[in-house]
Parts: structure tokens; sequence; C-alpha cells
């Protein structure tokens, strides 16, 4: 009876507990539960670039001076100086060099004693003259006589007159003795030294201008419609950022038989001091004509049936579905000329799973 009484206690107890966990597992299913948001659908972008169809093309080049001149002495002569060093700048009017002015001075000493002799020669011939008029008025000489004393004086004038010029250009050959410079400009060569013996014309300095400068490039025969009728301009390996324009000014009429390529001169309008001269300068030319297009992935192109478009992703993870001007289609690419705007990021793997009303988490993005 005992056993009875503790076994039946026992099922009691059993049931309580099981009714109690029940009851509690109810109460617990009447409680709201958190719902987590769904996290957006990752997607691989890229950004929208327009460049021009056909790609600038870039060449090294140099920066020279336009007019270099070759200057020498206007007379012959024995070097006395030489005043001026490679790389030195000069301004108009500094004496560059001079000449031994022994000699010069004394063939100017020979020319001012020749024209105080024909002076005296032509005050002779002209009384002379005179004389002779006023005897041949009187009729006490003859006409022979009176032409004999002009001739005189007309030959006495003739000499004063040549040896007043041999004064000037003596004076003048003693000036030139004097190299000076006709411009602004950098010394590149000295080709004369102290004790050299030099003839009329021969170079002696040679001073590049600083009035205009150019870039000198060799261009490939394909690019040379190009260079004559596209845009070009010029950047410094010094100055990157700089962009100077330029104008192309003279191409060689035959190519190199090294390299077949052409000679091409662009002058720079507005290079400034900055710009020295033997710089690397990178010339990058253009076509004008040419449209602007951007080169996206075959597979961001989403189209059923009707125009191509192409997702769009903004800041907050929406997309949004534009159609797109295609141009052409290439092997992996397609060329499109509008649609979307520059730098537009471009969802690229997917696209025919993505829902507009979707939002979607970039994940990572694509250089193209």
């Amino acid at each position: 009876m005992l056993v009875r009484a503790i076994l039946a206690s026992y099922s009691r107890l059993l049931a309580g507990l099981t009714l109690a966990l029940l009851a509690i597992a109810l109460a617990g299913c009447n409680e709201p539960v958190a719902q987590k948001a769904a996290p957006g659908r990752p997607v691989l972008v890229t950004e929208v670039h327009y460049e021009p169809q056909s790609p600038e093309r870039s060449f090294v080049g140099i920066i020279r001076p336009r007019i270099e001149t070759d200057m020498g002495f206007r007379v012959p002569g024995k070097v006395a100086k030489r005043l001026v060093e490679v790389g030195q700048t000069v301004d108009v009017g500094q004496p560059l060099a001079t000449l031994d002015e022994v000699d010069l001075k004394l063939q100017a000493e020979q020319a001012e004693a020749e024209f105080r002799a024909a002076t005296g020669v032509l005050a002779q011939a002209a009384a002379a003259e005179t004389r002779a008029k006023d005897l041949r008025i009187k009729g006490w000489t003859t006409d022979a006589q009176l032409d004999q004393a002009k001739a005189a004086a007309d030959e006495a004038r003739a000499r004063l007159n040549r040896a007043q010029r041999s004064v000037e250009l003596t004076n003048n050959s003693l000036s030139y003795a004097t190299l000076v410079a006709d411009t602004r400009g950098v010394v590149t060569a000295t080709l004369i030294d102290a004790g050299q013996v030099v003839a009329s014309g021969q170079t002696a300095i040679r001073v590049a201008r600083f009035a205009e400068k150019e870039a000198v490039v060799a261009i490939p025969e394909t690019l040379l419609a190009r260079a004559k009728d596209g845009v070009a301009s010029v950047t410094l390996w010094s100055e990157p950022d700089r962009k100077y324009t330029a104008r192309l000014r003279e191409v060689a009429p035959s190519a190199d038989p090294a390299t077949r390529t052409y000679l091409a001169k662009f002058s720079l309008p507005d290079a400034g001091d900055k710009v020295s001269l033997g710089m690397t300068a990178t010339l990058t030319l253009a076509d004008p004509k040419t449209e602007r297009v951007a080169r996206l992935p075959l597979s961001a192109l989403f189209s059923e049936g009707g125009d191509p478009s192409l997702y769009i992703v903004d800041d907050k993870g929406e997309v949004a579905l534009k159609p797109i001007a295609v141009k052409s289609y290439e092997t992996n690419n397609v060329v499109i000329t509008g649609g979307v705007d520059e730098g537009a990021r471009v969802v690229v793997l997917g696209v025919q799973k993505l829902d507009p009303a979707q939002k979607v988490r970039v994940v990572s993005s694509l250089s193209f």
C-alpha cells in the first residue's frame, strides 16, 4: 500500500511539471520574434569612363630653341678674349668675345689721314677752279684751262668722298672687333679661344634664342595625318601637371632612313622661363573629330527584347535600369556613346537576376 501511494504521488508531480513546461512554451510563442533585415545582393560594378574613340598617342621629345644662331666676327683677326661660357645667359648688346684691335686701329688712323689729305687737295682744287672762272670771264684764259680746273676740282671732291667712306668703313671694322649678342638667349657652344686666328664669318659663339621654344619629336608615318590635323599638347617630365599648347610648325619632308619616322617641330607659344632647353617633354596627339565612347563588359548588358540597358547603382545601394546608346560590339566589350553619366557605377555580373526594387551591396569594383 505504501509503495502504491508513493508511485501515485510521483505521477502527480510529473504531470504538474509537464503542464508547467507546456504553459511556459505557449507563453513564449505569443511574443513577437525580431526579424533581421535580409542583406542586399552582392554585386560587382565598374565605373563608366568616356574617352575618344581614337585613343590619344604620346611621344617623347626634347625642348629645343626655334632659332639657334651661329655668331661670328665680321672681320678677320686674332681672338683677344672670350667673355662667355656654355650655358651662360646673355642679353642684347652684351659682349661675347673681342679681337686684337691693333691692326684695325692703324687702318682707322690711315683712313683719317687720307681724309685730311683729300680735304686739303679739295680746298686747293676748288680755289684753282674759282680763279679759272674769274680769268675766263675777263678773257685772260682759255676754255681748255677752265675745263682742266673743273676736272681737277671734281676729282678732289670724289677723292674726299672716297676718303670719308673709308673712314666710316674702318670705324665700323673697329667696332666689329667686339662680338655682341643681338638677342636674349643662352650660349650653347663656344668654338673659339683666346689666341686663335679666325676668318671673317667663321662661327665663334652659338646662341639659342629665348624668344620661342619648340618640342622636337619623331612621328611615325601612320600618325603623320593626325600630327598635321589633330590637337597637340606638351607636358614636361619636371612639371607633369602643367599642359602647354603646341602647334605644328615644321615636318621633315622625308623619313629617317633608320627609324622610318618624320622629325616634327611643335612650337610652344606659352612656354616661359621654367621651360629650359634640353628638357624631356611628352607630346600628346588627339583627334578632334573623334567621338567620345565608353567600353564596358558584355556581361553588363541587360535586354529582354527591348533596347539594351544597364543597371546603375547609387550610394544607397539602390539600382536603376537605364537604356543606353550602343555604337558597336567587340569580342568581349560593348562600346556605348551615351545613356549613362561619366563615373556612374554599372553592375557587370548577374544582371539577369537583379530586380530594380531590391537593394544591392557592392563587394568589389572592377577597373575596366
